[in-house]
């Protein structure tokens, strides 16, 4: 039967990729921060900077993504390969506990791997300190109120002392690349503080003129003569004086203040300190009101081009940690919460990323600590991909090429790799990285070996290709994702009792089996992740090549070594998608990684239309899982299960996710949530959590990875009475609108730039339209 066809006619005012946005979103409290997680989070990509908004004594958390100890290593065994055949053998005989062994002796990084200074971290900068003094008996505040505005980048500490209304505001510069904090009050002389800056170690304070300098080289692990800083503060007053007090200024009797914040490190910059003081002049002569304007103008080209309604409701008025503390209850009685969270994902985004930098880290961009969790490093075993996962489809598709660049960077220590522990073509990352190229195993068998990582990222790196269809990109990262597919042609081992080609050794990521002996072991032949990502990358690889008329041989072999991988998904006795090769018996029934649903997200190797049985077993595997775990877990549970279209369960997650928490201790298991700032905890703080649950909510609205834009695939109960978002991505490079009622489309819109057809399901009815063409 011949399809309808329809076009769609949109006005040429709607043609605009930035949307006005329907309602202001912004955090809000009446008391200020009485931990750094409560602290709110502002960014330029570069900058970071978290006040804490307290009304006599000020702590402001100073941050930029650049600063890590560490340096580069070469932490390779290159005489690890000798020992692969025998590693191989022990697997193929059932012995994987031996082969664990021998990976611990003889197969894992030289040194201490990510646990000496040589690996390094990502550090805080430096604490700015400000003691107010106010002229009159009171010290407690008759009014308070604290907020940060999403749509504007912007942080406010408003409050009434002695009769006197102070106000302070808090941005780090999209346009002129300084921090800075203005400071007035509605009665002239009112301000007098005390200014220092200070650092918990390898830092030196000093005041020079009217301005500060804090400065410093952190440990490399080699020498100690690491990454260099250099941190200048110079305030600004309008009335009053700025006298020097040891190592901090003093403001006395002021009408305003302004101070300025200009931060540089010696990452890839070696004249870092003359730009320090390029930037801080530039900002000192430019108009505050001016700099503040250009500021909002330069975030809200990327933050406007996407606006969500999803409703209000009687909560949705009270304080920030009040909605929160209500939320889990009556989710009903908060409905805009949700959108308030997915803003709050994009500004995240925009705020710790920058193009030509670093991607978000752990943290993002915002660390308190001199040793960060985790060292607030890159995890390739989900972490560092779920912080990219929302970009393409929240209209922020830019922001995935600073990741593009790091795993660029690590090619060439990731062939050395390659030879060093397999005698492999192209190249290999396993879990974990940093800004230094880090490709080695980790120094554990149990998880340091898992191939995972450097196929995970292609993932990435391809998803931006599939939203955008840039060719250039796809140019570029050509060689990438091909040095990746050569790699893991030329390690695949054919299994004597199946026939198919797998990874060995390889681990499922930080899980361990049962083996049949009733000992546990995590290294095996096959992971279901490793034969998913390897079916996907070779799958991607031939389409680029054919896209890009390269390399038809090596298409051939691809295409040849497909017909060898095992299935993408194997069901087990009871139901389940099986996580290994064999039905082992887990350790943990609910443990915090469900790798083997890689097929069903990010990937497309299962889906609820293509393979309804993989579908069925991925719900039992997250039945038996269960709903709890690290932040960044629940949001991955949230998101399979909207790949599912199983809104209310999708949803259950996200408030589940929502939970508050004080926690703040190493998790490795259930009692995630959020900390009152909306920053998801691990517990301890990870940002990957606000990231997995941007994305989840996007996926609930649409999705785009079955051939087809689909239109609300998993809208839960609680939102279909009515809603609307304007500036969705979806594959091909197309951008939606759609407003609802009931759970049912009532309108939208879909954009391209060349006005080409398209699938869509509305409202259960797959149809093609004729994209409207794009012209702003």
């Amino acid at each position: 039967m011949k399809k309808l066809i329809y076009t769609l006619i949109i006005s040429l005012s709607a043609l605009s990729t930035a949307f006005a946005q329907n309602k202001p979103f912004k955090l809000w409290y009446d008391k200020p921060a009485g931990r750094w997680e409560e602290t709110l989070p502002l960014g330029n990509g570069r900058l970071g900077m978290m006040p804490d908004g307290g009304v006599n004594n000020e702590q402001v958390v100073l941050n930029d993504i650049t600063l890590w100890s560490g340096a580069p290593q070469d932490a390779n065994n290159y005489e690890a390969y000798k020992n692969l055949p025998e590693i191989r053998k022990l697997i193929l005989e059932g012995k994987n506990d031996e082969a664990q062994n021998l990976v611990n002796q003889n197969f894992v990084c030289t040194g201490k791997g990510s646990g000496g200074a040589n690996w390094g971290c990502f550090q805080m900068l430096g604490n700015l300190d400000i003691k107010y003094q106010y002229e009159g008996k009171d010290k407690n505040p008759t009014t308070y109120k604290r907020e940060l505005q999403l749509n504007n980048s912007l942080a406010i500490t408003d409050f009434t002392i002695n009769n006197v209304h102070f106000k302070r505001e808090y941005f780090t510069s999209f346009s002129g690349d300084v921090a800075i904090i203005r400071i007035t009050a509605d009665k002239p002389g009112q301000i007098n503080c005390k200014l220092s800056l200070s650092r918990p170690e390898r830092s030196e304070s000093q005041v020079k003129g009217n301005g500060i300098e804090l400065s410093g080289q952190l440990d490399n692990g080699i020498d100690g003569k690491g990454m260099e800083y250099l941190t200048l503060l110079e305030p600004v007053v309008s009335g009053g004086k700025i006298s020097k007090d040891g190592k901090a200024l003093e403001i006395t009797k002021a009408n305003v203040l302004t101070i300025y914040l200009s931060t540089k490190t010696s990452y890839k910059d070696e004249k870092f300190r003359q730009n320090a003081i390029l930037l801080l002049n530039k900002a000192l002569k430019q108009d505050y009101a001016i700099e503040k304007l250009k500021h909002q103008q330069v975030f809200q080209k990327l933050f406007n081009r996407l606006d969500i309604d999803l409703g209000t409701g009687e909560n949705s008025a009270l304080t920030t940690d009040k909605r929160l503390a209500l939320y889990y209850k009556n989710p009903e009685a908060d409905l805009q919460l949700p959108a308030l969270f997915f803003q709050y994902g994009r500004y995240l985004s925009i705020s710790s990323t920058r193009v030509g930098l670093l991607p978000p880290n752990l943290q993002g961009l915002w660390a308190n600590q001199i040793h960060t969790p985790w060292n607030g490093d890159y995890h390739l075993d989900v972490n560092v991909q779920m912080n990219h996962w929302p970009l393409e489809v929240v209209n922020l598709s830019e922001l995935n090429l600073p990741l593009a660049d790091l795993v660029g960077n690590m090619v060439p220590n990731g062939q050395k790799t390659a030879k060093a522990y397999y005698n492999a073509d192209g190249w290999i990352a396993h879990v974990i990285t940093n800004i230094w190229g880090f490709t080695e195993p980790g120094e554990s068998a149990s998880w340091g070996v898992a191939n995972a990582g450097s196929g995970w990222l292609c993932n990435n790196l391809w998803d931006h290709y599939a939203f955008s269809k840039d060719i250039n990109y796809l140019k570029k990262i050509y060689p990438i994702i091909k040095g990746s597919a050569q790699f893991y042609s030329s390690v695949l081992v054919a299994d004597p009792k199946t026939g198919w080609m797998m990874t060995a050794p390889s681990v499922s990521p930080e899980n361990s089996f049962y083996m049949p002996n009733g000992k546990t072991a995590n290294v095996t032949i096959g992971p279901t992740i490793d034969n998913q990502i390897v079916r996907e990358l070779f799958t991607n690889v031939i389409d680029a090549a054919k896209t890009l008329n390269l390399d038809v041989e090596l298409q051939k072999s691809l295409q040849h070594k497909l017909s060898l991988l095992p299935p993408a998904g194997r069901v087990s006795k009871d139901g389940r998608i099986m996580e290994w090769i064999e039905d082992y018996k887990e350790t943990d029934q609910q443990h915090r990684h469900i790798s083997h649903l890689y097929g069903l997200y990010p990937a497309s190797l299962i889906t609820v239309d293509a393979t309804p049985d993989l579908a069925e077993a991925s719900k039992k595997t997250l039945n038996v899982r269960g709903d709890d775990g690290p932040s960044w877990s629940i949001a991955y549970k949230l998101l399979f299960w909207a790949r599912l279209r199983d809104g209310n369960r999708a949803f259950k997650l996200f408030r589940e996710l929502l939970k508050p928490t004080q926690r703040t201790d190493i998790n490795y298991g259930a009692g995630g949530g959020v900390y009152d700032n909306l920053l998801s905890a691990g517990p301890p703080f990870q940002i990957d959590g606000n990231f997995g649950a941007t994305a989840g909510i996007a996926e609930m609205l649409i999705q785009s990875h079955e051939g087809y834009i689909n239109l609300l695939p998993a809208i839960p109960d609680a939102w279909k009475k009515h809603g609307s978002i304007k500036g969705l991505k979806a594959r091909g490079n197309y951008t939606v609108n759609l407003s609802w009622k009931d759970g049912m489309v009532t309108h939208y819109q879909v954009f391209s730039a060349n006005g080409s057809p398209v699938k869509v399901k509305v409202n259960g009815k797959l149809i093609n339209v004729v994209s409207s063409k794009k012209t702003g």
